[in-house]
């Protein structure tokens, strides 16, 4: 872990975030989610910083903070239809595919995805 004062808390918010984005294309989801982490904090109305939070700790299989970031959002922005699915596949990762459903359900139907 990167110990306070590093290069990842320099800079603007949007130096940052661009920052974060950077490494989040590059593959590097465990950097851009300790960018990420400290943004979303500081920034926890904005929705944009705290999803991108989410996919880099899905990615970097840190699934119990991506399922814990992804409740707060829904919490906030229940509407929020990437979230829903995002959930939805975090949770059948962790072998939760009974719990996952419901999630999955929602995001298909906000998308108008309805079974036939």
């Amino acid at each position: 872990m990167n110990a306070p004062g590093t290069y990842f808390e320099h800079g603007t918010a949007a130096e940052r975030w661009a920052r974060a984005q950077l490494f989040f294309d590059a593959k590097e989801y465990a950097t851009a989610a300790r960018i990420l982490d400290g943004l979303a904090a500081e920034v926890p109305e904005q929705l944009a910083p705290r999803l991108l939070l989410a996919r880099a700790y899905y990615h970097s299989a840190q699934l119990s903070r991506a399922e814990q970031e992804l409740r707060a959002i829904l919490e906030r922005w229940p509407v929020e239809d990437y979230a829903q699915l995002m959930l939805g596949r975090t949770l059948e990762r962790q072998g939760r595919a009974a719990e996952a459903r419901p999630y999955l359900r929602v995001a298909a139907a906000m998308a108008g995805d309805f079974p036939e």
